[in-house]
């Protein structure tokens, strides 16, 4: 029986970034991945794929929609799904190869099956030819992830009452589509889909799209999607779904208590995600799951059992693929006994839409919640030079500071490039950093991130320059 001083279960992004900062800190470690290829949700059927489509849609859309306003004629667009599918599929197949070149460099041992815990030191293997294997671990970081998550009263038959699983291969483009749920998958699916002439209405119990994040992003989201041909159906609580071999009826209720019936072509099941933790053997170990199915961990993400940690979206916190990759560089960091920190406020959350949501540390409404005075400075990417010459004036930036040290507390924004911009104000608030700190630095021009230095301005002094 092979022996190891670490074994990670799972190899999404926080299992094989942990195991590659263990292997770097000298220890013997090993991967375990249930599916033959390496990457979990996220680069197979998550995130990089998502994204993949995502870009390929908006080049589509703006071929049709902008480039004439740039003085660009196009003659004969249409949409070869199939293609676009297809170079989906190439670009998680390069992603996926590259966590299998990275297992080799640093010496990680792969192994393909279902991983269970045998015994504290224990793990079994089983593999799909029936047979399994068993490996010995001094240390074990549990990162299994997720899974979609649905309502008791739908079955999702994964052929019209779908998943994002399923929603990201589709044999053809469809003709209409109802997205449940209008939080961060809805959002980006059902605009890659939108993009393409797909008639798609999101349905969602809440009155606001992505409800987690600052009540202005999913206002200005909002206005943003419908202009580009997205109904909404908000503050609507749906009652059933069901399914034939070519269409879906939702049907579900509004907030005056009216019925509503829908008819697609499918139904996207966006609700959420859910830990998971199917077969890990943690009874054989004393490990109990709390009441959302997540595994319980100390300041130090070991779990009740010493020696055993737990990463990413099994336990608790914002279900993120770069929280889970602190996360497992975290651990391996605290197995060697250092002292790393994660700063669970400064973890940025996206929405990879067009425009982009990104936003970090604390809302309006927390603040509020907390009784923290606060000021708040915000800026319009139409006022942005930048945003002007590339047509994306939709969105805006908003800082909140304290309102007696002027530290920022929270950066919101929606607009292009945010997803890329969001760094600068986590690397702010890591720091400490003033709105007028953010102010007095220079900004190349034209750039889009000038938005966020008047924004701060706005919030410090009340004088942003180019509004």
């Amino acid at each position: 029986m092979n022996k190891y001083d670490v074994v990670v279960i799972g190899s999404g992004p926080g299992g094989y970034i942990a195991a590659i900062r263990c292997a770097q800190l000298g220890m013997k470690t090993a991967i375990i991945e249930k599916y033959d290829t390496l990457g979990g949700t996220c680069l197979n059927v998550g995130c990089i794929p998502s994204k993949a489509l995502l870009d390929s849609s908006e080049h589509y859309h703006n071929a049709a929609h902008s480039f004439e306003k740039h003085g660009i004629g196009v003659s004969g667009l249409s949409v070869d799904f199939s293609a676009m599918i297809a170079r989906k599929a190439g670009v998680v197949k390069q992603t996926t190869d590259g966590i299998n070149f990275l297992m080799k460099k640093n010496k990680i041992d792969v192994y393909h099956g279902h991983g269970s815990f045998e015994s504290r030191n224990t793990i079994a293997i089983a593999k799909t030819d029936g047979k399994t294997d068993k490996i010995e671990a001094d240390k074990v970081i549990i990162a299994t992830g997720s899974k979609p998550a649905s309502l008791p009263f739908i079955t999702i038959d994964k052929k019209r009452i779908i998943t994002s699983t399923e929603a990201l291969s589709l044999d053809k483009l469809p003709k209409s589509m109802i997205v449940l749920g209008g939080g961060v998958i809805g959002c980006e699916l059902g605009s890659v889909y939108a993009r393409l002439g797909t008639e798609v209405t999101i349905v969602e119990y809440m009155d606001n799209l992505i409800p987690t994040m600052d009540a202005d992003l999913g206002k200005d989201l909002q206005r943003s999607l419908k202009k580009m041909g997205m109904k909404m159906q908000l503050s609507t609580k749906v009652t059933a779904v069901k399914a034939t071999t070519k269409q879906v009826t939702l049907t579900a209720e509004n907030k005056k208590g009216e019925s509503i019936e829908m008819k697609a072509d499918y139904c996207l099941v966006s609700v959420g995600r859910k830990p998971y933790t199917d077969k890990l053997g943690l009874d054989n170990v004393g490990i109990e799951l709390n009441e959302r199915g997540q595994i319980p961990v100390n300041e130090k993400l070991e779990t009740k059992v010493a020696g055993i940690y737990a990463i990413g979206d099994v336990i608790q916190g914002a279900m993120l693929a770069h929280k889970a990759e602190e996360e497992g560089v975290f651990v391996a960091e605290t197995m060697a006994g250092q002292h790393p920190h994660v700063n669970y406020l400064l973890i940025p959350g996206v929405v990879y839409t067009w425009p982009e949501v990104a936003s970090v540390g604390y809302t309006e409404a927390q603040l509020k919640e907390k009784g923290t005075a606060y000021k708040t400075g915000k800026f319009p990417f139409m006022a942005s030079g930048r945003a002007r010459a590339s047509m994306d004036t939709d969105g805006f930036v908003k800082v909140l500071a304290d309102a007696g040290t002027d530290e920022i507390l929270g950066v919101h924004m929606i607009g292009p490039r945010a997803a890329d911009m969001i760094a600068e104000a986590v690397v702010a608030m890591e720091y400490r950093a003033s709105a007028e700190d953010i102010g007095r630095m220079s900004h190349a021009h034209p750039t889009y991130t000038e938005a966020f230095k008047d924004a701060c301005l706005a919030a410090s002094e009340n004088r942003a320059l180019n509004i």
